[in-house]
């Protein structure tokens, strides 16, 4: 049996052409497409209800690690290898993803399977929500995945990643900016949910809220659209592995046009740095 290849791989690269969002008039016309694999990543009870024609339910456990106290970090080898098999990587053309929670976990499905060098992935704008309220169709049916096959993974592109040392390396680095995505007071650290409080040293602060207007100043030109040919690598991090904020941001990001090769996102976030004993500074309101 095959395995997952990285994007070095010519068989990857012819088919990682695909911009990161997909409207849901996009997405319709795919549907009888059998190399097409739609997954939904919201609440079980909602999908029940109501999903994409075709789409197999993903329990989102299944992307994390789930063993305390980093339950969020990236699950051990041989889970990722039943993931690539339960989604059948080595014969789907295209991966689309969505949620009923504004993208969160459908982004966390992405940046997972970038890490497996499997890059023919999208998510869909607005998720369930948007697809059911522009009229698009509907089914309760649903889609079994097949839990008994596994899929070997080859190798992994750690571009996804920003590692304790990664952020170490580059936080002198004027091409790299190290992007706080929390709450001013959070990162200010009047607010904390961490021991210390206060953010990295060197750190910027763009609230994931305030992130999709703010692309100036990570390098981005503001016309009728974002032109981001010239973006900075960011370095994306919040409050630890359990964090939303970043997930929000990077979704945020990769809407507006910014690069998926420009973010790297340091899940750790100041828990994890904290942990370590790393120097925390305050202020910055």
């Amino acid at each position: 049996m095959g395995g997952v290849q990285s994007c070095q791989a010519p068989f990857w690269c012819i088919m990682s052409h695909y911009p990161i969002l997909i409207e849901p008039d996009e997405l319709e016309p795919l549907l009888d497409d059998d190399k097409l694999l739609l997954v939904d990543l919201g609440k079980p009870e909602s999908y029940s209800q109501i999903h994409v024609p075709g789409a197999m339910y993903l329990d989102y456990p299944l992307l994390l690690a789930g063993t305390k106290p980093a339950s969020g970090l990236l699950p051990p080898e041989e889970r990722l290898a039943h993931l690539a098999g339960m989604l059948k990587l080595d014969s789907a053309s295209r991966v689309v993803a969505y949620d009923d929670e504004g993208g969160g976990r459908a982004a966390r499905l992405a940046w997972t399977l970038h890490y497996l060098g499997y890059q023919s992935i999208q998510v869909l704008n607005g998720g369930i929500h948007a697809w059911n309220n522009e009229g698009h169709p509907v089914s309760e049916d649903p889609v079994f995945l097949d839990n008994r096959q596994t899929l070997p993974v080859a190798s992994h592109d750690p571009t996804v990643l920003a590692t304790r040392a990664y952020v170490l390396e580059h936080l002198d680095d004027d091409g790299v900016v190290l992007l706080d995505a929390r709450t001013p007071e959070e990162y200010a650290g009047t607010k904390a949910y961490a021991a210390r409080g206060g953010h990295i040293p060197g750190a910027k602060n763009i609230p994931f809220t305030q992130i999709a207007g703010r692309l100036g100043e990570l390098g981005c030109k503001k016309g009728a659209k974002w032109d981001c040919s010239n973006a900075k690598t960011v370095m994306l991090f919040c409050n630890g592995l359990w964090c939303g904020q970043s997930p929000t941001a990077i979704h945020a990001m990769l809407r507006e046009g910014y690069p998926a090769s420009k973010i790297r996102y340091y899940r750790n976030g100041m828990q994890g740095w904290e942990s370590l004993g790393l120097t925390v500074v305050k202020g910055g309101l």
